[in-house]
């Protein structure tokens, strides 16, 4: 049981990644969309323990930082992996599917995305709504100054691998989940691939997704 936002519930999916313990969380923070429940509906968490719920098993990426052909760091996750200028840079961005390239372009940065986390950041930078249930990764170009370029839905089995123009003098930063975020330097290489762990989330049998997202974001 998680009581906090949806950062809290993030934390922990890592946290519990190589445990098959299912989630419930109990939303006292902002949107909560991961949450099940609300804080004035605990006394729901006796319908929980009496078995009325069901298990949305959610996929997750792993990623891994490349610099000169060594590993800086990996991590795993449920949302998100965000590459961008730290939100004052405008960064060259490529990014490859399986190795053939797929979307190139001059912008604010790239997310790549989870169905769960289509309703976070990249919902926000314009990207799809995907069905949890659903195993896909999602693209979504963060302010491309370019009028093409658009959201890309790949298959759960694609390797993407993002690339960054040079540099120079502009900043440039890798984040998962919201976290700390990483600086970037010209030439690294940022490899994501669906992640052989999932996050297990309780919800209450009769709420859907589309219910959840009626009464979050209308």
């Amino acid at each position: 049981i998680v009581m906090g936002g949806d950062g809290t519930i993030l934390h922990v999916a890592v946290t519990l990644r190589d445990h098959p313990i299912p989630i419930i969380g109990v939303n006292f923070g902002g949107k909560g969309f991961l949450a099940g429940l609300e804080d004035d509906e605990l006394d729901m968490l006796l319908e929980i323990a009496d078995g009325q719920y069901t298990v949305s098993r959610r996929m997750m990426l792993d990623v891994e930082l490349v610099r000169n052909e060594r590993i800086i760091c990996t991590q795993s996750v449920l949302n998100d992996v965000v590459i961008h200028g730290g939100h004052v840079d405008c960064i060259g961005v490529t990014a490859y599917g399986d190795g053939v390239p797929i979307t190139r372009f001059n912008g604010d940065g790239i997310i790549v995305a989870t169905p769960t986390g289509s309703t976070a950041y990249s919902m926000s930078a314009g990207g799809p709504l995907v069905e949890p249930a659903a195993q896909n990764i999602v693209l979504t170009p963060i302010c491309a100054h370019d009028m093409q370029t658009r959201a890309i839905v790949t298959s759960a089995d694609r390797e993407i691998t993002v690339q960054l123009a040079r540099t120079g003098r502009k900043n440039a930063f890798l984040s998962v989940d919201g976290g700390k975020a990483v600086r970037l330097s010209s030439g690294d290489r940022i490899t994501i691939r669906r992640s052989e762990h999932v996050t297990r989330l309780l919800r209450l049998t009769g709420r859907s997704f589309f219910e959840i997202i009626q009464n979050k974001f209308r």
